[in-house]
Order: structure tokens, then sequence, then C-alpha cells
């Protein structure tokens, strides 16, 4: 993979050029009338909906957190719970995920976050050479190890997604 430069314009290819970290951009003509932006993303760039992942804001207790989960499934929020250390949880409310990271919904990475939460990234990512994730704007994805999301989100590693 070539690495880009910050220069293609949001917090989270800002981020990754910072920590140089190799990663590939994605850009793709995003369809305003797409049901899923991840499954979009999958189609469009031609990659199994498997290695692309969705970054999804969720409520623990009162607390903020990020789930990363392949877009070919859901995110279970019993796991998420469990793997952060609680009961139960909840997707956070649209608006507030938007203030917490700084992106748009459909468009919401784990990189570069405003103000970062603590995050948990689905195992399966794991067992890729490379996964997608949102490049912070709808229609960018950014292609990158899977090693290197878990590093710099400072993530945990946990079975949260559910088919």
């Amino acid at each position: 993979m070539a690495k880009k430069q910050a220069s293609t314009g949001t917090p989270a290819t800002a981020a990754l050029a910072a920590a140089g970290v190799p990663f590939t951009l994605h850009p793709y003509a995003h369809d305003p009338a797409a049901e899923s932006y991840g499954l979009e993303a999958a189609d469009v760039l031609g990659v199994d909906p498997s290695r692309v992942f969705k970054t999804l804001m969720v409520d623990i207790e009162g607390k903020l957190a990020v789930g990363i989960v392949p877009v070919s499934g859901t995110l279970d929020l019993k796991a998420i719970a469990a793997a952060m250390g609680s009961k139960k949880a909840a997707m956070a409310d649209p608006k507030t995920a938007e203030r917490r990271t700084g992106y748009v919904l459909g468009g919401i990475s784990p990189l570069g976050q405003r103000q970062p939460s603590p995050t948990v990234v689905d195992e399966s990512a794991l067992g890729f050479h490379t996964v997608l994730v949102s490049g912070g704007r709808r229609g960018l994805d950014i292609e990158l190890a899977p090693a290197d999301l878990v590093r710099l989100t400072k993530a945990r590693v946990a079975p949260i997604a559910a088919a």
C-alpha cells in the first residue's frame, strides 16, 4: 500500500499520515439514495462486505464508545457492553455521535475523531491482511492493516458482531 499524504483532507487521513501508517484511499461516488453507506461502499468498490467495517457509536451506561463491525452484519449490543465491562448498551443518538466525532453519519471514521472514545474492533478484522473503514466523509474509504486500526484507536478486540 502506498502512503498517502494528509492533503486528501480529512482528520482521519491526517491522523494516519502523522502516525506514518501505510494506507490506501478508496474514493467513490456516493449515492444519497443508498440504504446502507457501508454496503454501498463494498458494492461500488468491489470489496467483500466482510472486509468493510462500519463505525458505530454506542452509549454504555451514560458513556460513549465506538464499535467497529463488518458492514455485512450488525453490532451485538450485549457483546460490546460486555467487552466494555458493562451489562447493556444502546445505540447513541446520531446527533451526539456527530458532535463527538466531528464527522457526519455515513462518514464517521474511527480515526481522527474530534473527541476519541473507548473503541472495540470486532475480532473478525484480524483475519484479513487489510480492512476498509470510513475515511471521514461519505464516499471515501481507507484501507489499512487491522493491527494499525487497533493500535491507532487504542481498541480492544472482541467478538462484537452479529450476523
